[in-house]
Formats: C-alpha cells, sequence, structure tokens
C-alpha cells in the first residue's frame, strides 16, 4: 500500500527563529492533538489542557510583545503556526485565533498599567479568552448591541446577554462590549471582564452540527461590577476597538480554513492512492486528477491571500479589504474542499469511521463565525466602490 502519511506543508518562512517555531507546532499537533482529535470531538470534549500546554510553549501569545509575554512573531508566522493547528484539529487552531482575538483590545488599546497587570497572565499564563460583540438580536448589525454598561462611583455594572461565544462558560476573561452612551456605534465602550465576576454566567453549550469539542454558548451579565481600571480604551471607542480586532481576526479564520481545507485534501490524496477500482488506483482516473487539481489550487491561492493581507498587516499598512477577501476566500474553499473530500471517499467519506465527513461539518460554521461571508462581501465592495448609498 502506498504511505497515507500527508507531506509536510512546504513553507516560505522569513527567519531561522520561524521554521524552528513550526517545527516546534508540528510536533505537538502531531503528538498531542492529532491523536485524540476525533474522539474528543464525537465526545464534546474541550481540550483544556491542551491549552494549558500551549501556553507554556509560547503559543497563546505570538503575535504580541515579548515585554508582556508575547513571541514577537509576525503575522505571516502566526497565522501559519495556526494553519498548522488546525490541519490536526479546528477546535484547537480556532480556539489560539479566539483567545488571540480576545487579547487585542488590551494589547492595542490599553493603558501602559493595564497592559503590565494583565497580559503577562493572559499570553503566558494559562489563561484562555473570550471575546464578547455578537448578542441574540445584534449579529452582522452588531452597532445594535444591547448590553449597557452603567457608571457606579469608580465602577461601571454590566447587564446583558452575548451570543455565540466562543469559550463561553469555560473562560478565563472576557472582552466585553457594551454600551454606554447613545445608540449606534460611537455609544460602545470595550472592558476585560474576568470569569469568576460576580454575576456572570453561562448558559448550556449550544448543540452544533460541528466543532462539538469547542464550546459555544451565551454568555449572561447580571450587574457584573468591573472598576473604571478595567475599561479598555476611551469611553465611546470599543466598537472601533472591535471592528479592528476583527481584521485580524479575521486573517485567523482565513489561516484556519487552509488547515482545515489541507487536511481534507491529505486525506483524499490518501484514499485515493489506495483504494483500486477496474484494476488500478482511482487517481489514474482522470475526472477524480482534476478534481484533486482543483483542491490543490484553490488551498494555494487561499495561503497566498491569507499571508498577502499579513504581510500588509505586518507592514503597518492598511489590510482590511485583504482581511475580508481572505476570509471569503478561505473559508468557501475549505467548504467546497471539504465536501469534495467527502465525494471523493464515496460511501466511506459519509461514515465517521473517516475524517472526511467531520471536516465538512465544521468547515460550514467558517464561513458564519466573525462576520458572515456575505457581509466580506459588503465589506469589499465598500473599500471598491464607497458606501451604499441611503
Amino acid at each position: 500500500m502506498p504511505d497515507r502519511a500527508p507531506q509536510p506543508v512546504d513553507r516560505q518562512l522569513p527567519t531561522d527563529e520561524a521554521r524552528d517555531l513550526i517545527s516546534l507546532v508540528r510536533g505537538i499537533a502531531q503528538r498531542e492533538v492529532a491523536p485524540q482529535a476525533a474522539e474528543e470531538e464525537d465526545a464534546g470534549r474541550f481540550p483544556r489542557e491542551l491549552f494549558t500546554l500551549l501556553s507554556g510553549s509560547g503559543l497563546l501569545g505570538l503575535p504580541y510583545d515579548s515585554e508582556h509575554g508575547g513571541g514577537d512573531q509576525p503575522y505571516e508566522v502566526y497565522l501559519q503556526v495556526l494553519e498548522e493547528l488546525a490541519a490536526a484539529r479546528l477546535t484547537v487552531g480556532l480556539g489560539v485565533s479566539v483567545h488571540t482575538l480576545a487579547s487585542y483590545a488590551l494589547a492595542a488599546f490599553g493603558a501602559k498599567e493595564q497592559r503590565a497587570e494583565h497580559l503577562p497572565a493572559m499570553l503566558g499564563g494559562g489563561l484562555l479568552g473570550a471575546y464578547c460583540l455578537s448578542e441574540p438580536a445584534s449579529g452582522s448589525d452588531a452597532a445594535s448591541l444591547r448590553t449597557r454598561a452603567v457608571r457606579d462611583g469608580d465602577d461601571w455594572v454590566i447587564t446583558g446577554t452575548k451570543a455565540w461565544i466562543t469559550h463561553g462558560g469555560i473562560a478565563d476573561f472576557y472582552t466585553v462590549m457594551a454600551r454606554t452612551g447613545e445608540e449606534g456605534p460611537r455609544g460602545i465602550t470595550a472592558f476585560l471582564v474576568p470569569g469568576d465576576a460576580e454575576g456572570l454566567s453561562a448558559a448550556a453549550p449550544e448543540k452544533k452540527m460541528g466543532m462539538k469539542g469547542s464550546p459555544t454558548a451565551q454568555v449572561h451579565l447580571d450587574g457584573v461590577r468591573v472598576p473604571d481600571a478595567r475599561r479598555v480604551g476611551e469611553e465611546g471607542q470599543g466598537f472601533a476597538i472591535a471592528l479592528s480586532a476583527l481584521d485580524g481576526g479575521r486573517l485567523g479564520i482565513a489561516a484556519c480554513a487552509i488547515g482545515l481545507a489541507q487536511a481534507a485534501l491529505d486525506e483524499a490524496l490518501g484514499y485515493a492512492a489506495e483504494r483500486r477500482q477496474f484494476g488500478k488506483p482511482i487517481t489514474d482516473f482522470q475526472g477524480l486528477r482534476f478534481m484533486l487539481a482543483d483542491m490543490a489550487t484553490q488551498i494555494e491561492a487561499g495561503r497566498a491571500l491569507y499571508l498577502a493581507a499579513a504581510r500588509l498587516r505586518d507592514a503597518g499598512r492598511p489590510f482590511a479589504k485583504q482581511a475580508a477577501m481572505a476570509k471569503l476566500h478561505c473559508t468557501d474553499t475549505a467548504m467546497r474542499v471539504t465536501t469534495d473530500a467527502v465525494q471523493i471517499l464515496g460511501g466511506y467519506g459519509y461514515t465517521a469511521d473517516f475524517p472526511a465527513e467531520r471536516y465538512m461539518r465544521e468547515a460550514k460554521v467558517l464561513q458564519i463565525v466573525e462576520g458572515t461571508n456575505q457581509i466580506q462581501r459588503m465589506v469589499i465592495a465598500r473599500h471598491l466602490a464607497g458606501p451604499e448609498t441611503r
């Protein structure tokens, strides 16, 4: 039988340090992540101990400053780490992306004293974060959020419900967007809320089609009191902070999508090399060969797109349009490639004995989270043609 082991992606990395980092991540992915992925996803188990390992290995703060426990890595490298982790298990890759997103507000907009106090534990102290923007009635229209924070002396009292929160109920800290002023985007402020704050609770996790090991839940804030020292940025700056965070977060989703698609292609290639029909491997049939060629091309194009956007970000140049393009293309690619992988495996692809069906179920959510792909098209069009006329 041919060797079914997938070949590592040939990556163009900027430094020897980055190459060593990718080697470290591949080792962790092969030893600690992939072997338990199918069983734990089927059981709906979140691998918290694995995130403790990732934190101890310096992988939960890669794009942030080493001054506060980060890894000083450019986004170009950080995203390729996410891709490697997501290829082994999407719950892990996406979990690292969400933690990075949750840490962004404080890292980018926090006061010097706030960063010194909180970031070391967030980036390398074993903590896990969650990002709270969406609500039951405000998803794509995030500026209409209703969660409210009211000033009470030196504190703020936060009341409301957040929805679709990755790590909801298990996070150690929540970056929460709440209304402190007028209606619309200018009345929103960001807060860093401890996971054990009195009045904070989570509903039962949602029962999902895929990513069952990653808890997604509503988070309830019932008069949660936080000091003004945990307000991040200026009053009314929260929506701008949220959108800035999402630009980077969309690149994280894009990288995770390409990792998932790569895993599906590897599975399809390995199966097709072993499967024989009409006296020869099915890889000899042109129709299937063309499917594999299209899958590989879409993956390479997606990888190039998210890396191009990352390099713009690293250079301090505008990248919001390219981030939306990357999120759109890469997640659509993941959906197409995983669906084609199931088709190549035939009946076996539809069974839980092979990972292809799990990959397909997981891919769908990537077209929805951190801005649906319809929203990405709106963002791209606004960059091209300007705002819609009223």
